[in-house]
């Protein structure tokens, strides 16, 4: 990397532009080292000392001087002739002072040659004069130094939290069997290598940023399109905020004392070990030593990947982030930047790996508020590797034998994922968000948390507290009342009681939503009478060739054997739009919401639709389950007796289709005479209906599914399915709302199927009713002006 001299006649002036420049890198920085004022403490230049500082500065790849003004440059140009070694390779660079270091620091770190470097400092005003309309921008000779990259794609950042761990190392993965040179940047930042995870998250991208994505190499086209399709479906995030709950919605800003998972509980405190110490930095090792240093380094960090890995083998949030995390540890900018810290300077494996790893986080921190959660993740990794190197035990939670209320700074997924409910009654981190891996990780499991306490840390162990991860509140040693109010233990999930039903009997079958083997021990632990949507296709997001048959039969037979004699209602691979699936070759689309998704892909790919059913069926044909299947996004009439000719002919005996466009809905006559049962899916029904994008906060109100609207394309379904004795489901987020089941169940829908926490509430709530009340609360709500007025008239039918 290029290196960059400072020479001012003030200190503070050098210090405080190198600071400012730095906190614009993204990534791994270059040397800059600072020549300033006289040795007696006095304003001014000193040669020797410009000459000492182009030495230090030097990796190899020459150095960059800026000066700021008079004696400065004559003290560089003195400095050029001093120098030990002529071979060093200089410029000698007329740019602003502090806009020339700022370019000249982000050129570097993106590791442009010195020439090019050079340019960019001594261009770094042209910018700024020419939209003051002072000159106009340069046409200069250096125009041509880098040749235009054979690829350009640009795409649009579509999730609220833009580029951060599980994206980087999605980016990181698809390119692995590329042979292709590529980088990203946004119209504020510099381009950064997209096979370094640290780099791409230290972007600093948000919702609604334009990617710039360049690629050459033999699969340039492959690497840039299929890079532009995982950000244009939002990397699988846009799913996933409906399943993480309204807990993970778009929070930026750090705030204290915040609630990010539910639950009273209250115990004894106790405080995560102390972290490890930072290595010596002054040891040095000889330098025949050092390869062998760099390749103990390299194979350190492949066997943590490996471990981490390992930790979490299934599908689902646990697995993914932990697979982010591994990622980050062969991230080969880290392994680079500290391989060359083992190299030229001989700094020992630990110190270098802790130094790296230090300068990425000070970076992200850098980066804004949502990066900056992510800092754990790279501690985790940092000691890890320290303690690995040192032949020391990794620092973890040491269980104490009783329930406590665990206490950190901050936790790293690996430390969070390994704690039991049994023994972890809550988590109290003093830094992280709603959005952190402690938040989704502790959410993942049940396990109450608050983050973002301040001195949480300082809290002696086995002090009593009561955490309320709902509403946020920590108080140290309650009051007897106060205790009353929370569980001294943990608490098990609220189990549904009995089958879902009206007061006079009228069954309502209540399931449950699942998509991994998490959800399916909720499932099972909250009471849930069957399976109403298993969300196949999150098992295999992210892989680059299509599962074989046996590898689906024994993903479905996990799910299939835990629910033995019960119903399991499997929908076929929900591809496309927010839920990519790099085998099936998808193209970016404009408006992939309305593009090729759920059952459309099965046009272009019969063989993994076929494929698919006889998995079904072979593992149906294992284990005792009531297996139905059904198609997502139905829109025609010729789309469903094609998916119910496919699942005849594989042996399949209970075949439905969801009802997720209106079309479908005001087709729904023709449609249940092809198949025998339908489900509703009401995310989709009412951003179609509405033409709202349901993942667009500003348009929530439209996508309310107490819409009256919504609910009357609800009751066309049910009138349709009615003289045909036909069930109809609901499977969106309306099926877990507790005033609103009374509505559905008054409207003919026969099962609920919702997240599995609300089974409990949902069936007290029809208990409490008779059918008809349903059905006089169905009536007022579908004929009401608007969602509030809808909740206002079934409260008051039901009150009575």
């Amino acid at each position: 990397m290029v290196g960059i001299v400072v020479v001012s006649h003030s200190p503070d002036l050098a210090r405080a532009a190198v600071t400012l420049a730095l906190q614009m890198v993204h990534g791994s920085a270059p040397r800059i080292e600072v020549a300033a004022g006289t040795s007696d403490d006095r304003l001014g230049t000193d040669a020797a000392a410009v000459a000492e500082a182009v030495v230090a500065a030097d990796d190899g790849e020459g150095v960059v001087v800026i000066m700021d003004l008079g004696s400065a440059v004559l003290s560089a140009e003195l400095a050029l002739e001093l120098l030990p070694d002529p071979g060093i390779r200089t410029r000698l660079v007329s740019a602003a002072f502090v806009e020339g270091i700022f370019a000249a620091a982000v050129s570097a770190a993106a590791g442009a040659q010195l020439d090019v470097v050079a340019r960019d400092a001594a261009e770094a005003l042209d910018a700024k004069a020419a939209q003051l309309g002072q000159t106009q921008p340069p046409t200069g000779a250096h125009d041509s130094i880098t040749p235009p990259a054979a690829v350009v794609a640009k795409a649009t950042i579509v999730n609220a939290d833009g580029i951060h761990a599980r994206p980087a190392a999605r980016i990181v993965a698809t390119l692995a069997s590329l042979d292709a040179r590529v980088t990203i940047a946004t119209e504020r930042s510099a381009p950064v290598s997209a096979r370094s995870p640290t780099a791409l998250m230290s972007l600093g991208t948000r919702i609604g940023d334009v990617l710039r994505i360049e690629a050459d190499g033999v699969d340039a086209a492959a690497a840039a399109d299929r890079i532009a399709a995982l950000v244009s479906d939002g990397f699988s995030e846009l799913a996933g905020r409906d399943r993480l709950g309204p807990e993970a919605s778009d929070r930026d800003q750090l705030s204290p004392s915040i609630g990010v998972s539910p639950g009273r509980v209250v115990g004894p405190a106790l405080r995560m070990p102390d972290p490890i110490a930072a290595p010596d930095p002054t040891i040095r090792i000889p330098e025949a030593e050092r390869p062998a240093a760099i390749e103990q380094l390299t194979s350190v960090a492949a066997d943590i990947a490996e471990q981490l890995r390992s930790r979490s083998p299934a599908a689902g949030t646990v697995g993914q982030l932990l697979e982010a995390t591994a990622a980050i540890a062969t991230d080969p900018d880290l392994i680079s930047d500290a391989s060359r810290r083992i190299r030229d300077r001989g700094l020992t494996p630990e110190r270098a790996a802790w130094e790296a790893i230090d300068s990425v986080a000070d970076t992200l921190r850098a980066a804004g508020p949502r990066q900056a959660e992510r800092v754990s993740d790279l501690y985790d990794i940092r000691n890890r590797m320290v303690s690995s190197l040192t032949g020391r035990a990794i620092p973890g939670v040491v269980d104490p034998g009783h329930p406590f209320v665990l206490l950190a700074v901050d936790l790293a997924p690996a430390d969070t994922a390994g704690l039991e409910r049994t023994r972890c009654l809550a988590i109290v981190t003093e830094e992280g968000g709603a959005t952190s891996h402690t938040a989704i990780i502790a959410r993942s499991l049940g396990i109450p948390a608050v983050v973002g306490v301040r001195g949480a840390t300082a809290i002696p162990d086995g002090t009593v507290l009561l955490v309320d991860g709902k509403t946020g509140e920590v108080i140290k040693e309650p009051t007897v009342d106060q205790r009353a109010t929370a569980a001294t233990v943990s608490q098990p999930r609220e189990m549904l009681i009995s089958p879902g039903g009206t007061a006079d009997g009228h069954r309502i079958a209540l399931l449950a939503n699942i998509g991994s083997a998490h959800e399916i021990a909720a499932a099972l632990e909250c009471g849930a009478e069957g399976v109403g949507l298993y969300r196949t296709e999150l098992s295999f997001l992210g892989w680059t060739e299509a599962p074989s048959v046996g590898e689906q039969v024994s993903t479905y037979r996990t799910v299939f054997s835990r629910f033995g004699g019960r119903r399991v209602v499997v929908r076929t691979l929900d591809a496309g739009s927010d839920k990519p699936m790099p085998f099936l070759g998808q193209a970016a689309e404009p408006n992939p919401a309305l593009g090729v998704r759920g059952f459309r892909t099965a046009a272009s790919h019969p063989e993994v639709l076929h494929d698919q059913l006889d998995a079904v069926k072979e593992a149906a044909a294992a284990e005792s389950a009531d297996v139905w299947v059904m198609a997502p996004m139905i829109s025609t009439v010729d789309e469903v007796r094609i998916f119910a000719r496919a699942a005849h002919d594989a042996g399949l005996p209970v075949i439905g289709a969801m009802i997720e466009t209106p079309a479908a809905a005001l087709r729904a006559e023709l449609i249940l005479a092809e198949v025998d049962f339908v489900s509703i899916g009401t995310n989709d029904l009412a951003q179609y209906t509405f033409a709202a994008d349901r993942h667009a906060a500003s348009l929530a109100p439209l996508n309310d599914p107490w819409q009256p609207a919504l609910l009357r394309m609800i009751e066309m379904v049910t009138t349709a399915a009615d003289p045909r004795g036909k069930p109809v489901g609901v499977c969106g987020e309306a099926a877990a709302d507790p005033l609103l089941a009374p509505v559905l169940a008054g409207l003919g829908i026969s099962s609920l199927s919702m997240a599995s926490g609300a089974l409990a509430e949902v069936g007290r709530s029809l208990a409490a009713v008779t059918l008809e009340v349903c059905r006089r609360a169905a009536r007022a709500a579908c004929d009401s002006e608007s969602p509030a007025a809808a909740r206002e008239a079934v409260r008051a039918i039901i009150s009575t």
